[in-house]
């Protein structure tokens, strides 16, 4: 069975095409200079692919000293570096001469477009010149960044872009029902399927939980860690967590706020949290006993299209307080795995965290839910569900 956005196909469906048959060109913004929760996905979704017997080739800009190694066979795509202070990620300058004799010899079948830059645009209108079959899938909320570079006048104009970007490939690939739904009332046509997400049980779960590991951190066993991951930038919601944080410190709950990750803004969330206790950052088996010696995982963002910190959070038993925005709804059981606040509810953020301080039992509850619930999302399930998406809409343009 597929599920579409909003309503449940059966489909018996025996494709003319294999796996094997597939030739992939992939298109990314970021695939593997800076590490983030997009690129992880396509990372795992190519590897998917190479093992099932599909052939793909990823283009994407490059850098010389990447956050890791690339899965599977990379094209570096002449970029430039973003300005504004955010020269940690690039942007693509279109698809020269030379990209496109390269995607020409590889002969795909179906094009992947992840981000709607110039690179991107150009692998549409390749994919529309050359009657391949296109899909796109949808990871970062853009429209919503400019709110916090004091440009938000722009979210119109950006929101136009994405519209255009998702409505000229032959599916969309979207992470959450939210998010199909959020397409919908930009007036995006294009067929919507869903590309959920998965997690790595084995580094994410509640036995990695190391109260010697907080304790070196200057966390008593008795205080409440409550925990922000992700990269530091102010996008992730760095200050309504801020704020959040001081109306908790006002009504004085015992906690400790820890914070693993990262980046450009940490000088200044450091300051605005200066009791904050700040471990880095942390990668493989080390982010995994990180997590999960969290105590409640606290993540107001309102840009990821899918919470996937949150997922890794609940996979370790650890219960979330999280903004009512397309990265929680859907994932998250509202008062069972963890609790849902309005965006820019700072008292409401403050009763949450309350709650799950003072509550030992609903705490320990909802976590236990949250781990339950992790356990059905599965990578490779996942990813298998992408690939047969693929074969769908090549015999569907076939038609």
């Amino acid at each position: 069975m597929r599920t579409k956005i909003g309503v449940s196909v059966q489909r018996v469906y025996a494709p003319a095409m294999q796996a094997t048959d597939l030739r992939v060109a992939l298109f990314s913004g970021n695939y593997n200079y800076t590490r983030d929760g997009a690129n992880q996905a396509l990372n795992l979704l190519v590897g998917h692919l190479l093992k099932q017997g599909a052939k793909v080739r990823v283009y994407s800009p490059t850098s010389r000293r990447p956050a890791f190694a690339p899965t599977g066979d990379l094209v570096s795509v002449p970029s430039i570096k973003l300005p504004g202070g955010r020269d940690e990620y690039k942007l693509a300058r279109g698809m020269p001469a030379k990209i496109r004799r390269d995607l020409d010899a590889f002969a795909p079948n179906l094009i992947h477009v992840s981000v709607p830059d110039f690179l991107n645009h150009a692998a549409i209108r390749y994919a529309r010149a050359n009657n391949i079959a296109s899909a796109a899938s949808y990871h970062t909320r853009f429209e919503t960044y400019v709110r916090y570079y004091g440009i938000g006048f722009l979210e119109p104009i950006i929101i136009g872009i994405q519209r255009n970007f998702y409505s000229r490939v032959d599916e969309v690939l979207v992470p959450s029902q939210m998010m199909g739904e959020i397409l919908r009332d930009w007036g995006v046509k294009t067929p919507v399927a869903r590309w959920s997400r998965g997690v790595n049980h084995d580094r994410f779960n509640p036995a990695r939980r190391d109260m010697e590991w907080r304790r070196n951190l200057g966390i008593a066993d008795d205080e409440i860690a409550v925990g922000f991951l992700g990269r530091l930038v102010k996008e992730k919601g760095l200050d309504v967590f801020a704020q959040a944080m001081h109306a908790l410190d006002a009504r004085g709950v015992r906690h400790k706020t820890l914070v693993i990750g990262e980046g450009p803004a940490r000088d200044w969330f450091a300051q605005e949290i200066p009791d904050a206790v700040f471990a880095g950052f942390q990668s493989g088996d080390d982010l995994g006993r990180a997590v999960a010696s969290m105590d409640v995982f606290f993540n107001p963002s309102v840009t990821e299209t899918f919470g996937n910190v949150t997922l890794e959070a609940m996979a370790a038993q650890v219960p979330v307080v999280a903004a009512r925005a397309s990265g929680a709804v859907g994932l998250i059981d509202d008062g069972i795995t963890g609790l849902i606040v309005d965006p820019t509810d700072i008292q409401g953020y403050a009763d949450a965290l309350q709650r799950f301080c003072e509550d030992d039992a609903f705490r320990l509850a909802a976590g236990q839910a949250g781990h339950a619930k992790a356990a059905g999302y599965l990578w490779e399930k996942i990813n298998q569900a992408v690939l047969d998406t693929y074969l769908e809409v090549i015999e569907r343009r076939k038609l």
